[in-house]
């Protein structure tokens, strides 16, 4: 991912849903009314969620079992097209608050309350993917991640 000047244009609610439908169909995919309600569960949830608490949300929401199997692979594309981020470590998933614009992944996440706050920052980022071809690895998707506390748990 290059280096991007731009203003980002914070979603949130049924603009970040509205946003995130509009990437995923530019994309030439559907906007299933099971995609909406997994895409409304990441984002309601506001921290890292697993795709078996998302599967217990929307199971909820829609009155019957729905399997973790398929939530995962909805997480897969809506990774794949920029709507989700992906916790490494933690194996969960946050909402992109700003689904048509690509970064690489910098989260700060907090060891007491669980929140991760994705950070813009091609600097590092950049600096990440030259050290990475400066040893002849090709960089696809670098994830840093951050640990430690957040001010609210500090």
């Amino acid at each position: 991912m290059g280096k991007h000047d731009h203003p980002h244009v914070e979603a949130s609610g049924a603009s970040l849903a509205k946003a995130a439908q509009s990437a995923l169909e530019g994309a030439g995919e559907a906007w299933t009314d099971m995609r909406a309600q997994i895409f409304d569960a990441v984002a309601e949830i506001g921290k890292p969620a697993s795709a078996y608490e998302i599967a217990d949300i929307v199971s909820q929401k829609r009155g019957k079992r729905v399997a973790p199997n398929s939530v995962y692979r909805i997480l897969d594309l809506f990774v794949a097209n920029n709507l989700v981020r992906r916790v490494e470590s933690a194996n969960a998933f946050v909402a992109n608050s700003h689904p048509g614009c690509l970064h690489d992944c910098i989260f700060l996440i907090c060891d007491s309350c669980g929140t991760a706050v994705h950070v813009d920052n091609d600097k590092i980022s950049g600096g990440v993917r030259a050290a990475a071809e400066a040893t002849g690895f090709a960089a696809e998707r670098p994830v840093i991640e951050v640990r430690g506390k957040c001010a609210e748990c500090q």
